[in-house]
């Protein structure tokens, strides 16, 4: 039964993986420049939404942030359905660690917030509205540079947030049960966000 379990959780991983490393920016760059432009070349050099709306303009980069979303969410329920809650968790982070360093790229990725966003909407919803708040108040803030801020302290909120819901038993909408896995998964995919974004911020400012 053990072994099930485990075979379970570990299909889980190599699914979430397997759906975080499709990079749907590159894809865009395919077909929005007929293959002229390689996002880790230009602008930020990061294949991401953001770097996305800059040099393949508002269109392809909405689109490529909502797909990223989007594969969060779909690891997330794969893993789900494949070993439940504990599945899901271990679905979605490793769908951030698969866009972040996807095989197919030389492990060259994107930041993963887009799709820790998606697994954020699939597994703690409860946090959802939390996450915009903090955003929002490192976005606005008066921060040099506000994208990190941002990214700083949305992760954040979003493991203070889970060990609050994880100790306190809260309900969690239509997010797995809370359980130890929540506070773990948050932490690690915020972990992976916030080295991948502050490298990023490291070569500009090198």
């Amino acid at each position: 039964m053990r072994s099930r379990r485990f075979g379970a959780v570990a299909l889980a991983a190599g699914a979430g993986y397997l759906l975080g490393s499709i990079s749907w920016a590159d894809l865009a760059a395919r077909r929005a420049t007929a293959g002229q432009v390689d996002l880790r070349a230009v602008g930020s050099g990061n294949p991401g939404a953001l770097n996305a709306i800059e040099i393949l303009g508002p269109r392809w980069g909405a689109a490529v942030g909502v797909a990223d979303i989007a594969k969060g969410v779909a690891a997330s329920l794969v893993g789900r359905a494949l070993a439940g809650g504990v599945g899901a968790h271990v679905g979605g982070t490793a769908a951030v660690v698969g866009h972040c360093y996807p095989v197919w790229s030389g492990f060259r990725g994107g930041r993963g917030m887009s799709c820790a966003c998606g697994q954020c909407l699939a597994n703690f919803p409860a946090g959802v509205p939390l996450g915009i708040v903090a955003g929002a108040a490192g976005a606005l803030g008066p921060f040099e540079r506000r994208s990190y801020a941002a990214t700083v302290f949305v992760t954040t909120t979003w493991v203070a947030a889970s060990l609050v819901w994880w100790l306190r038993d809260r309900r969690n909408a239509w997010g797995p049960a809370p359980t130890f896995a929540l506070p773990v998964a948050t932490a690690l995919s915020s972990a992976i966000v916030l080295r991948r974004s502050a490298n990023a911020r490291a070569r500009r400012l090198g």
